[in-house]
């Protein structure tokens, strides 16, 4: 069955049926990602129900959160694997590394917070099994960043870019936000909370930067398909990545000094003025992807292939 995700390029025929697709081969963190939305359903409904605090130190507002964007982030993750040009034995090694960990960090969060504990941030006097399972909690969180920084390693090698270059692009731009939002993560942790200041909160910089790898892979795969159609789309997946770089840095400044993102000052203006110029790029990516009516066959089949070179 043809992929309509991904049209045969001009080339090689052969060369156009290795083209991985989103998800290939990756059920099983697909299934660990959709887990995560589950238990955030669950646990939205308790606090809907019951309220969030849960006595002493627990709060069920955490453990939705939590659960749901390690499951968009696992099921991001799970779609982009196939790109990465790692071999199968790599990706199994990452798979089947990843699923346990993540597993782990749902029970510990959920279960914790239901049983009215805070696993992250233990008050004194704590029982030895909530101090024990915290701790396990800290080392497979540095483990999710080790393993995923070895796993985003493969899209900075010629594999990824050779066989699809502007989503190796895209991915590119989405890992190094990701890594801000690891650094984030370890700011909070070293920080023992998420505000710093008066008005600081870290939880936006370490939230915003994972949901790069939802943004800047959709923006490269609609430029490469204005690429096949004959639009020289490049350009757009660096404006893209490279605003929301800058958006982030200018919310991690801005928290750094203390002070509120909402706030009509210059760094969070700018922060927004960059997230703005990031989507206005996806949107003229979209335009040329769909909207625009393709270049004259000749000109098309020579700039899709002169992009992909």
């Amino acid at each position: 069955m043809k992929n309509a995700m991904f049209p045969p390029m001009a080339g090689n025929r052969h060369e156009a049926k290795e083209i991985p697709r989103f998800f290939q081969g990756e059920k099983w963190l697909v299934l660990t990602g959709l887990f995560g939305f589950l238990l955030a359903a669950v646990c939205g409904l308790w606090w809907l129900l019951e309220g969030a605090a849960v006595a002493p130190g627990g709060d069920i507002s955490h453990a939705f959160s939590f659960d749901a964007a390690l499951g968009l982030f696992v099921l991001s993750t799970a779609a982009i694997v196939p790109l990465s040009g790692a071999g199968p034995k790599v990706r199994a090694f990452f798979r089947w590394s990843y699923i346990p960990l993540a597993l782990y960090s749902y029970a510990a969060e959920t279960v914790q917070n239901a049983r009215g504990v805070n696993p992250r941030f233990l008050e004194d006097g704590a029982a030895a099994f909530d101090v024990a399972v915290g701790n396990i909690f800290a080392s497979v969180a540095a483990l999710l960043i080790l393993y995923y920084l070895f796993f985003a390693g493969y899209f900075f090698r010629s594999g990824a870019y050779r066989r699809q270059p502007e989503l190796a692009i895209g991915i590119r731009y989405a890992m190094a936000a990701v890594v801000v939002s690891f650094a984030a993560g370890i700011w909070i942790s070293m920080n023992q909370g998420r505000t710093v200041g008066t008005d600081g909160n870290i939880i936006w910089l370490h939230g915003l930067g994972f949901h790069a790898l939802q943004a800047l892979p959709a923006v490269a795969w609609l430029s490469a398909r204005a690429a096949r159609r004959g639009f020289a789309s490049r350009g757009y997946i660096h404006a893209a990545g490279i605003a929301f770089l800058l958006g982030l840095l200018a919310i991690g400044w801005q928290t750094y000094l203390g002070h509120a993102l909402f706030a009509w000052s210059a760094l969070p203006l700018a922060a927004a003025a960059c997230f703005l110029i990031s989507l206005a790029a996806g949107a003229v990516s979209f335009r040329l992807a769909f909207l625009e009516p393709g270049a004259g066959s000749g000109t098309s089949a020579s700039g899709g292939s002169a992009n992909l070179r």
